[in-house]
């Protein structure tokens, strides 16, 4: 019997003390799993039995649907206790995957700041440091002793995402520098935060993208990211746990947009059909259509492969291997972009580099092409494959690797530069392009070598 199934077991036998005390020794992200593997009739009974903090912290944790089912469960007190509870960041979030009738609901119960607060980061762009800040973070002023931060830490701490990282404002809430927990329990008591305090500070702006700021995350180690505006005024924090968060949706995002599918923030299980149908369809339509090129350039060489039918044999090989040799250089491309790795500027060199790894592999791939037509198809399979055929493929199928590496690695870049995600450019779209690369490359050397 898993987790579920006894607490399944002992909502029906109305075991609820020890449902409570079981609960009760779970992790919050645990407790949210279970209730939303909990029938949807037992789900409101089990939570109202946790405790007001490991409630409050679960349903942070939990998907919109999940979410949107308690709230309109919900009294008005229960609703304003667990608005009270929830971090500015996850409140918004929150807000934000909700019905029109629900936010309107869980507004009314809200206090008058908190309405404010949420209307305020609701004005920032979807995708910018703004929308994903937390306004809950401990401010000191640098004339105060560590003695007197401990003491104002101690006074609000509690209701702030994190107390590791403190932040040195002005009157004007300008960031002056930074201070850690660390920082404060080495010094002495009578340190002030002046002397001690971080003064090269790393902050992003409210309008940068969030992946940029997930960026500073990985290459600063941060656990906390100062957000300032215009005038250097702190107006929040991003977490680690929002920067984690922010990875991997734009992982997943890449991935689906690498497979030439629409993005969607969904779980798969929880998209419906149609809209799965949706966001695959365009794109299917569109590599079909643009797949039409190849079957332009296979009729037009229509007469030479009349004339030497062998010559068919050899396509799927061609075009597999382009399309392979393609999608290696876009996916490593893609992947250095997302990390900061590579940019524009970057062009030439990585044309280069990939020239040469195509070279030597579309080397290798052309002498063992060679030779396997030699051994099997010439003497084994087919009589009609000739010498000068063996020739022909393997030249089409060096030039074609060394193309597709370059256009692979091209592509990207070149989509980056104008606005598009690079992802785009991924798989679908380069092995289309290189199919009719390689269809031209192969007929155009075999109509020019055979003479046919």
């Amino acid at each position: 019997m898993n987790e579920t199934e006894r607490i399944e077991t002992l909502i029906a036998e109305k075991k609820l003390g020890e449902l409570r005390t079981i609960l009760s020794e779970m992790n919050p992200a645990d407790v949210a799993i279970i209730l939303g593997e909990l029938p949807v009739e037992k789900i409101p009974l089990t939570y109202r039995i946790l405790p007001k903090e490991l409630a409050a912290e679960a349903f942070a944790n939990m998907d919109s649907d999940l979410q949107e089912l308690l709230i309109r469960s919900f009294n008005d007190v229960e609703l304003k206790f667990v608005i009270s509870e929830l971090y500015m960041d996850d409140f918004v979030d929150m807000i934000e995957e909700m019905p029109a009738n629900v936010v309107k609901r869980i507004l009314n119960n809200a206090s008058p700041d908190i309405r404010k607060t949420v209307n305020e980061f609701l004005k920032y762009p979807k995708d910018s440091a703004g929308s994903i800040m937390t306004t809950e973070y401990v401010d000191l002023k640098k004339n105060l002793t560590v003695e007197d931060a401990f003491r104002r830490i101690r006074m609000v701490g509690i209701d702030k995402e994190t107390i590791y990282t403190c932040y040195v404002t002005d009157r004007n809430r300008k960031l002056q520098g930074i201070v850690t927990a660390k920082q404060l329990m080495l010094s002495e008591s009578n340190v002030v935060l002046e002397d001690i305090m971080e003064t090269n500070i790393i902050s992003a702006g409210t309008l940068d993208d969030k992946e940029y700021v997930a960026s500073l995350f990985e290459k600063y180690d941060f656990l906390a990211l100062p957000i300032v505006d215009k005038e250097n005024r702190l107006v929040g924090i991003v977490t680690i746990d929002d920067a984690l968060d922010i990875i991997s949706e734009e992982a997943t995002e890449d991935t689906e947009k690498m497979a030439a599918i629409t993005p969607t923030d969904k779980p798969y299980l929880k998209t419906g059909v149609f809209e799965t149908f949706l966001k695959r369809i365009p794109w299917l339509l569109l590599l079909m259509i643009s797949a039409t090129f190849t079957g332009m350039i296979i009729t037009s060489f229509e007469t030479a492969l009349a004339a030497s039918v062998a010559l068919t044999a050899f396509i799927p090989m061609l075009m597999g291997t382009g399309g392979n040799s393609g999608s290696q250089a876009s996916v490593t491309v893609i992947r250095s972009i997302a990390l900061g790795d590579v940019s524009l500027s970057d062009i030439f060199k990585i044309l280069f580099k990939e020239f040469k790894v195509s070279f030597l592999c579309g080397a290798v791939l052309a002498v063992a092409n060679f030779i396997k037509i030699y051994l099997v198809d010439m003497l084994l399979l087919n009589s009609d494959v000739t010498f000068m055929m063996a020739l022909v493929v393997s030249l089409a199928l060096f030039i074609t690797v060394v193309c597709a590496k370059l256009v692979g690695s091209a592509l990207p870049l070149l989509a980056k530069a104008v606005g598009f995600d690079p992802a785009v450019m991924a798989s679908p779209f380069i092995t289309t392009i290189i199919d009719a690369i390689s269809l031209f490359v192969y007929f155009s050397i075999a109509t020019a070598i055979l003479n046919i």
